[in-house]
């Protein structure tokens, strides 16, 4: 796992950026997985900008997204699905049909799991899996548990992660109390892995998973075990 520092956070950004675009320069048709958050926000904005200048071509390229909350429908201005095609989709050359975020209108939860998770075998694997950190330490909604589910999977959201998201809510009582999210498993099949970390909430956590133990108490921990995983991160502990 390599660790590079960042002296502010659109250095960082503009450094994602610059690695997406590199691993997408090298395989025009790669498998890109994806996180929302306010982190890669940045990230986003740049790959955007080199888009329309013509240095970079989503025009091959598939993607799959870390979550969504569930149920939610894909209109629901907080919605990850709308948060993608705001914040990025809608901005780039991308085939629309190329696009694969978990259905939080799914009638069957369990059922859209199962089909995401053969979505990503049948395109052949995730090439470049971009992630964040939650405070607490999670990576898409893989919370601190005792034991860790490894395929896409349903699950409840602690309260320290509607905590965290309450601010894109009217109140905490309208964060959904599930969601859809590909499990550890899914993450670290990814040929590479992109941590990017941004923000003082996350100091702590930084802090744990540079001590190099790897506990299903710290899922981000689990960076550990990937032989190709980069972290780019804006604070320095």
């Amino acid at each position: 796992m390599k660790v590079q520092y960042f002296k502010d956070y659109g250095s960082m950004s503009a450094k994602a950026a610059e690695i997406v675009a590199g691993e997408i320069k090298a395989k025009e048709n790669m498998v890109l997985g994806l996180p929302t958050g306010s982190t890669p926000l940045g990230m986003y904005s740049k790959l955007i900008e080199m888009n329309k200048a013509g240095k970079v071509d989503f025009s091959k390229i598939t993607t799959f997204n870390l979550d969504e909350y569930y149920p939610i429908k894909r209109d629901n201005s907080q919605s990850y699905y709308k948060f993608m095609h705001d914040n990025f989709f809608d901005s780039i050359n991308i085939n629309q049909k190329s696009i694969n975020i978990p259905n939080g209108e799914a009638p069957d939860a369990n059922a859209e799991c199962m089909e995401y998770e053969k979505k990503i075998e049948k395109a052949g694997g995730i090439d470049l899996m971009v992630i964040g950190l939650g405070p607490n330490g999670h990576i898409g909604f893989n919370e601190p548990d005792s034991f860790l589910l490894p395929n896409t999977h349903v699950t409840g959201l602690t309260e320290a992660t509607k905590e965290a998201n309450k601010r894109f809510f009217a109140s905490i009582n309208d964060v959904p109390s599930k969601a859809l999210t590909m499990g550890m498993g899914s993450i670290l099949k990814a040929k590479k892995i992109l941590l990017i970390i941004s923000g003082e909430s996350k100091r702590e956590a930084v802090k744990q998973l540079l001590k190099g133990e790897i506990t299903t108490k710290l899922p981000v921990s689990f960076v550990h075990l990937h032989r190709d995983a980069a972290v780019l991160c804006d604070i320095e502990v």
